[in-house]
């Protein structure tokens, strides 16, 4: 097996690339794909920082009336 160039990574998950064909939300199946892959790569020995995005659960509110800070 060839060495790993990074030990670790992070690795940054737009939602709106776990919304698959979807307006909104997150598609339990593109999340299960990514969720393969990531194994594959912990399976080389890698550590692996996960940050998911959440653009397109707040897509859609006109204004931050509601409280949540969208920047």
């Amino acid at each position: 097996m060839a060495e790993l160039k990074f030990k670790r990574i992070l690795l940054k998950l737009s939602g709106e690339a776990l919304m698959g064909d979807k307006e909104y939300g997150i598609d339990s199946a593109v999340v299960n794909r990514y969720a393969e892959e990531i194994k594959s790569v912990k399976e080389l020995g890698c550590q692996i920082g996960i940050v998911i995005g959440g653009g397109n659960i707040y897509r859609g509110v006109e204004d931050s009336t509601d409280g949540i800070d969208k920047v």
